[in-house]
């Protein structure tokens, strides 16, 4: 606690208890005409509060000043607020430091583990964690240990002591100059399905952000104390600024593959290949590496399409069966819709499965590859028509929709998960990683790790039962 008093730390009015019998203001006065008036000394009332006399309540000890730092400001002035909106990482628990040792029975001496992900997978020890029983089988040089969490003794969701910790640690940062006091208030925006229905999607209002000539919005994102404490209490912060477009986005541009669907196109179309068998495992490594941003898309892909000459051109159609639309997608575009929003799909994959895709979603803007088809055999020939949609053309292309549609690059929002999708998402007023690869999660503007892509919508200040009405 960094004071005595609870209520001025979470910005929250507690009336004082009224008595069990009240029988209005008449009654109250003929019992008081009995009544001997203490020699007290009694603060008369002196008009019209003032922000140097703010009007105060006394409960319990607790002396409390009614202000108003988060309101309108006044005329001339401009008010810098910081929304933090914590997401409980409930679909990904981390593993105590305190963890037993492994389920089975460790690898014999001299025998390499084939794959260290099964390994890990078959034991309770995290493969960030020191060896407990065969050196063979992890790291010699084990990363440093994770901080404890904390989720696992307070509560596995965002609990007060959660958003106490996050005050406390945004007060390490300096403020802007003239203003001395930081002051908060927050909503719970999505209870969980417990008994007990706890919050885990919490939006905090901040007044005023921290200073940006010390620190900028996008440095602060990134700063050491936010990963930890995402870490320690198992959740994931996006930091905005509240500024009138974070509340009313007009183009919503998402990537294809792994975003909108759970697979990726190119690896299906291989796993059709059955000569050589090896084919489809080399793909998947190819498309991996370009997720990641340890190749360079644009020649990965084309690598990937030449492994693929020979295939029919029905192999599209064949596919639009296979296709797994990502949880929540659907609702989450019934709800942009009906709020006016224009959705775009930029996809590295294919164009005819993209525009079947959007086709079906009722998605206004579909961009993708064009392959060539041999006419006569009506077989791809392993070549692309055109530009690759690579990082550099989805950026271009999300600008030259916006432009289109006459939409500010404010109030635009990129949904990705691969490396290629960097640029898109930074050119975007804001830019959302989704279940994202390691490098995409620290250079987004928000990071979103759930099952159900619906959550969006928390970001733009959307309460759960306002989710529930639009997507219904």
């Amino acid at each position: 606690m960094r004071s005595s008093s609870f209520l001025r730390e979470h910005q929250q009015y507690r009336p004082p208890p009224k008595p069990d019998s009240h029988y209005g203001i008449d009654t109250v006065v003929e019992d008081l005409q009995a009544t001997s008036v203490s020699a007290r000394e009694i603060s008369p009332f002196k008009g019209i509060p003032s922000p140097e006399n703010p009007p105060k309540v006394v409960d319990s000890g607790v002396r409390h000043e009614l202000s108003h730092p988060n309101c309108t400001p006044k005329a001339g002035e401009q008010t810098e607020r910081l929304v933090a909106t914590l997401f409980y990482r409930s679909t990904a628990p981390r593993v105590s430091n305190a963890i037993p040792s492994p389920k089975k029975a460790a690898t014999p001496q001299g025998s390499r583990s084939p794959s260290l992900r099964a390994a890990a997978a078959e034991s309770d020890i995290p493969p960030t964690m020191a060896p407990s029983s065969s050196l063979d089988s992890y790291p010699l040089e084990p990363p440093a240990a994770e901080p404890e969490p904390l989720d696992h003794l307070y509560g596995s969701y965002v609990t007060p002591m959660c958003i106490t910790s996050f005050l406390h640690l945004m007060t390490t940062f300096p403020l802007p100059k003239g203003s001395t006091d930081l002051t908060s208030a927050h909503r719970c925006l999505k209870l969980d399905a417990s008994p007990e229905q706890h919050p885990v999607v919490v939006e905090l209002t901040l007044s005023p952000a921290p200073a940006k000539d010390y620190l900028s919005l996008a440095d602060l994102r990134k700063h050491e104390l936010i990963y930890r404490f995402e870490r320690e209490w198992n959740v994931d912060v996006a930091l905005r600024a509240d500024t009138l477009w974070r509340r009313y986005p007009r183009l919503v541009v998402f990537d294809m593959d792994s975003t909108l669907i759970t697979q990726e196109v190119i690896d299906l179309l291989a796993a059709t290949i059955k000569d050589p068998p090896d084919l489809a495992a080399r793909v998947a490594d190819i498309t991996h590496r370009a997720m990641l941003g340890e190749l360079e898309f644009d020649s990965a892909f084309r690598e990937r399409v030449k492994l693929l000459a020979g295939l029919p051109e029905t192999i599209f159609e064949d596919l639009r069966p296979v296709l797994e639309v990502t949880n929540g997608v659907r609702p989450l575009l019934r709800a942009l819709k009906r709020l006016g929003v224009k959705t775009a799909v930029l996809s590295g994959g294919f164009l005819p499965l993209t525009s079947w895709l959007a086709g079906e979603l009722g998605i206004d803007y579909a961009h993708a590859n064009e392959v060539v088809i041999d006419e006569a055999s009506g077989r791809l020939t392993g070549e692309v028509k055109g530009r690759i949609v690579g990082k550099e053309r989805k950026r271009e292309l999300l600008i030259e929709i916006a432009e289109k549609e006459g939409i500010a690059l404010e109030q635009v929002v990129a949904v990705g998960d691969g490396a290629n999708d960097l640029l898109m998402m930074d050119a975007a007023g804001l830019g959302v990683a989704w279940n994202a690869k390691p490098r995409v999660q620290m250079e987004a503007s928000a990071r979103i790790n759930g099952d159900s892509l619906l959550d969006l919508l928390y970001l733009f200040g959307f309460t759960d039962e306002e989710v529930r009405q639009l997507s219904a």
